[in-house]
């Protein structure tokens, strides 16, 4: 399959990728046409999504079902009246119907939003205003649809309602003004392709941002987009047709279209899918075990959750290959699952404009901590503020070089916000708003987003620095690092931590000195936090990521 994308298929060695990764574009590109229907076509048989949940539930679809499939999804979404560029938002959580709905809509030539089931009927009426959503196709979960019925008075633009219930709940009513999904999709019409379906430059896909410093963003993406993520699949996660898949992620989130849909099926893989409403890492593991998972991904996070768990009481045999992304990785949990697994965890980074941008491909060492190194379908550059490239050991922002065309992968813009895009992406740079550095060997450490770096005493101190130290000590769960204002230091670190069960008693002055202490043996002492608050919990966007810009505001409202 992917020789009909590259040139060159096999790379041995880091300069061989750099050197000979080069896409062959096709005209029109349709990954549901051209990789999924050409998949049923020449291996109809093989098992493209192995879906099970929780509840007992299990589906093997081949390719040649999921073909059937989405060509009847398309059926039903055309005679709703969806069609070309109409704006079709997502809410499904893991429901099987997911990966029906986008790579139906992807033949159609609409656009898919997909978004959390986490959203309230605010954040709906916003998402539906500033896209024109036409068509909202949700779970049957009593919170999501009433959270948009809430939001219709508020949304003219959206005409259609459609709920989808669970495999072992088809039987389940819909509430008042929506389609069922299970009754009614077997009944449309053949499906027929429409004439035209998209250009290479027609929106495919379009995601809100996390918000953590404002209102979400609209990243829209080109049919390109998929085609950008071969590389995620087939070669970050060192995919074949022989691989067992999964990749931990919500539905809502642009890590589902690089965890759970595109590279992976280039690669011919199954994809693994285990529906569940509240992780815990025995649940993960067993279904891994039982269904022989042989590749998996997931945020530092989760990997955190697995160390803790006894090893010994799973048969994880079948795991060869470990990624991870979402968030940058603590050496001390690579190190620790590399001594439970013997498996070296590769790690990658993007964001939700782009594919994978940095990452350590199978012919790379890892270095724990590390980002790893360019993918040489991105022209990447470490800037100063000034624009000029920093040298090795320096920080700057990660920037992708435009001037000789957008590379496959990136965003077309700010949906319906030029400004804002011009920001970003103006005189053939696009800039991500990270910070990193690269060492002798090329590869990028991050630091942490642009403003969330601390100036203190003529230092620039990036959070993940000090969280990684912190997170090494056994009394921290998770923590926020920010900066405060100082009349002497213009700025000093603090420290926002959630204590273990086991050491909340022990909060107070001894367990501040201990912390700050631990954080100058670990990482350079100008960057201990000399301000510590212990907390419940730390301030999230839906998403899960923390919102430092709240703390930093709480803390203003205190002077």
């Amino acid at each position: 399959m992917i020789e009909r994308f590259l040139t060159q298929t096999r790379f041995t060695s880091e300069e061989d990728f750099k050197q000979n990764l080069h896409f062959k574009v096709p005209e029109d590109f349709n990954f549901a046409y051209d990789v999924m229907d050409e998949w049923a076509r020449i291996k109809p048989d093989k098992v493209a999504l192995l879906w099970t949940s929780e509840r007992g539930e299990e589906v093997k679809a081949t390719f040649k079902d999921l073909k059937e499939q989405t060509d009847q999804a398309a059926a039903y979404l055309q005679s709703l009246g969806i069609g070309h560029d109409d704006k079709v938002m997502l809410i499904l959580k893991r429901h099987y119907q997911w990966w029906l709905s986008m790579l139906a809509l992807c033949k159609l030539g609409a656009v898919a939003i997909p978004a959390t089931h986490m959203l309230t009927a605010k954040d709906i009426v916003y998402r539906n205003q500033r896209a024109s959503v036409k068509a909202i196709i949700c779970c049957n979960d009593t919170y999501v649809t009433e959270q948009i019925t809430e939001a219709m008075p508020e949304s003219p633009t959206v005409k259609q309602l459609i709920a989808v219930n669970s495999m072992v709940e088809f039987s389940k009513p819909v509430p008042e003004g929506f389609h069922d999904w299970h009754n009614e999709w077997t009944k449309a019409p053949k499906f027929v392709r429409p004439e035209h379906v998209n250009t290479n430059e027609d929106t495919m896909l379009m995601y809100f941002t996390s918000g953590t410093s404002g209102e979400p963003k609209m990243v829209a993406h080109d049919f390109l987009y998929a085609l950008g993520h071969l590389t995620t699949g087939v070669y970050w996660h060192n995919l074949s047709e022989d691989s067992i898949h999964l990749t931990v992620a919500d539905t809502g989130w642009g890590k589902a279209v690089w965890g759970k849909l595109y590279g992976q099926w280039f690669a011919g893989a199954t994809v693994f899918v285990f529906d569940h409403e509240k992780f815990t890492a025995e649940k993960i593991m067993r279904a891994m075990e039982k269904y022989h998972v042989t590749s998996f991904c997931a945020p530092p996070t989760i990997y955190r959750f697995m160390i803790q768990e006894d090893f010994s009481k799973y048969d994880l045999s079948s795991l060869k290959y470990c990624t991870t992304a979402g968030e940058a990785l603590e050496p001390a949990v690579y190190e620790k699952f590399r001594e439970i697994t013997g498996i070296k965890m590769m790690e990658g980074f993007g964001q939700t404009e782009t594919t994978m941008t940095l990452g350590t491909f199978p012919w790379t060492e890892p270095k724990p901590g590390s980002m790893g190194k360019p993918n040489p379908q991105y022209n990447i550059r470490l800037l100063k503020p000034d624009g000029t490239d920093c040298e090795e050991g320096e920080k700057g922002e990660i920037c992708v070089d435009t001037r000789n065309g957008k590379p496959i992968g990136l965003f077309k813009g700010y949906y319906r916000d030029e400004e804002l895009t011009r920001k970003a992406w103006h005189d053939g740079i696009y800039h991500t708003g990270d910070l990193a550095w690269r060492d002798e060997d090329g590869y990028y450490w991050f630091v942490g987003r642009a403003d969330d770096v601390i100036k203190s005493s003529g230092y620039r101190i990036g959070p993940f620095e000090v969280e990684s130290a912190l997170m090494t000590h056994p009394a921290v769960v998770e923590c926020a690092v920010t900066g405060v204002p100082d009349k002497v230091r213009g700025m000093v670190v603090k420290a926002t931590v959630v204590l273990a069960k086991d050491w909340k008693d022990k909060a107070g002055d001894d367990l501040v000195k201990e912390l700050q202490n631990h954080v100058k043996h670990e990482t350079a002492p100008y960057k201990y936090p000399r301000v510590v608050e212990f907390v419940d919990e730390l301030p999230k966007t839906i998403s899960g990521k923390i919102r430092r810009v709240e703390i930093r505001e709480k803390d203003r409202l205190k002077k």
